[in-house]
């Protein structure tokens, strides 16, 4: 492979993983999480960036010198597994992507003051049409990093312009006043829960990027993966505590377009209509792409006709939203299931990184597996706690 084309590929690969945790979900709990912690959220994002970090480096590792996607490593492992988190990552994939359809509307909503319905519809079209390309890969993987640039240079204007207390942001982020282990539970989850963290690895995989030899590369991708997505995370964070230091108050129905149209008036909002917009439509992609290549292994005729699969989740989840709207209840029982995929799948992985049979002569490094397991261990504390909250309210 070409250097060129290699770097492509990981700047490629990293953007999808970044731009698919950045969805509208990432916008509203950075921005409600800043407004309730304040300067010490900086300790949570620091917390949650290092998570990232050891959870994104394991999977995409094992993925690369195993040379096999995830579901065919889980069943190796445990025959069947593979099959019952495809089942978890495809259904928790189509709920949030009904989400993203409809974060995508209410971009364009915002940029030309049509139907939020037919915006969302506009958006998916958008979304089809890089899977109507024979070799979409490549155009996924300089769309995902257009967008995401254009989220970035965005969302540093709109912090610039706050004028946020960056020294104090940068104190409390290392001595905080307050630490709230959900809201590091739920930024965990959202950057590298469910289906995102394997849009990268899975990229690579299918861009040829495998084996020992490609390691260096694929562990660069990962850590600019987690690089981008905290990035677009911390200047958000800033513009937020901008807005909160000065005493303004942010409306609870959409608290990142009024962070955004607080900092900037009139012209802010159109600006978040473009970052939400953006953010929604790469999460689409990378929820659609992701969560058909876990059908690839079990199902023959996906494989065939990848790119029509695709169309097809995308297709479901716009009608999905169209019929009925974003329905709550699903969405909330879907955020608890994706608190349960990240240990289940990590902790598979953190075993296959030890079967001969799956990485061959591969050795997993020590510090990444006790890394591993005490995320594993946290997160299913974390996540069943959720859950029986959840549980507990429906018979109240």
């Amino acid at each position: 492979m070409k250097p060129a084309r290699n770097w492509g590929v990981l700047a490629g690969a990293a953007f999808l993983m970044a731009t698919s945790a950045v969805g509208p979900g990432f916008l509203t709990q950075t921005t409600v999480f800043t407004e309730s912690l304040g300067a010490s959220f900086g300790f949570v994002i620091l917390t949650s960036i290092i998570i990232d970090i050891g959870v994104q480096l394991t999977i995409w590792r094992v993925i690369a010198v195993s040379e096999m996607r995830a579901p065919d490593i889980a069943n190796r492992v445990l025959p069947g597994l593979g099959g019952f988190i495809s089942a978890l990552i495809v259904l928790g994939g189509l709920a949030f992507n009904i989400g993203n359809v409809g974060g995508a509307g209410l971009g364009l909503q915002v940029l030309t003051g049509l139907p939020v319905s037919l915006c969302a519809v506009l958006a998916a079209a958008m979304s089809v049409a890089i899977f109507l390309v024979r070799e979409a890969g490549p155009v996924m993987d300089r769309f995902a990093q257009l967008m995401g640039l254009v989220m970035i240079l965005i969302i540093i204007y709109v912090a610039v312009t706050t004028g946020p207390p960056v020294a104090e942001a940068a104190l409390r982020t290392v001595v905080p006043t307050r630490i709230d282990f959900t809201s590091i539970v739920t930024l965990v989850g959202g950057t590298v829960g469910g289906y995102i963290t394997f849009s990268g690895g899975h990229r690579l995989l299918d861009a040829g990027i495998k084996g020992p030899d490609a390691l260096p590369h694929v562990t660069q991708s990962a850590i600019m993966g987690v690089s981008v997505a905290s990035l677009i995370r911390v200047f958000l964070f800033l513009a937020t505590l901008g807005v909160v230091s000065r005493g303004l108050a942010i409306d609870a129905s959409n608290p990142p377009a009024s962070v955004f149209q607080l900092a900037a008036g009139q012209v802010g909002y159109k600006l978040f209509g473009v970052v939400m917009f953006a953010a929604a439509i790469t999460s689409i992609i990378g929820s659609a792409y992701t969560s058909i290549s876990f059908l690839k292994s079990l199902l023959p005729s996906v494989a065939a006709h990848e790119n029509r699969f695709i169309i097809a989740f995308i297709v479901v989840s716009t009608l999905a939203f169209v019929t009925i709207g974003k329905p709550v209840s699903l969405l909330v029982w879907a955020g608890a299931l994706n608190g349960f995929i990240l240990p289940i799948t990590l902790a598979t992985l953190l075993i296959a990184a030890y079967r001969r049979d799956v990485v061959g002569t591969y050795r997993h490094p020590l510090w990444l597996a006790v890394f591993g397991l005490a995320v594993v261990l946290i997160m299913t504390g974390m996540s069943g706690t959720v859950l029986v909250e959840q549980v507990s309210a429906l018979f109240k």
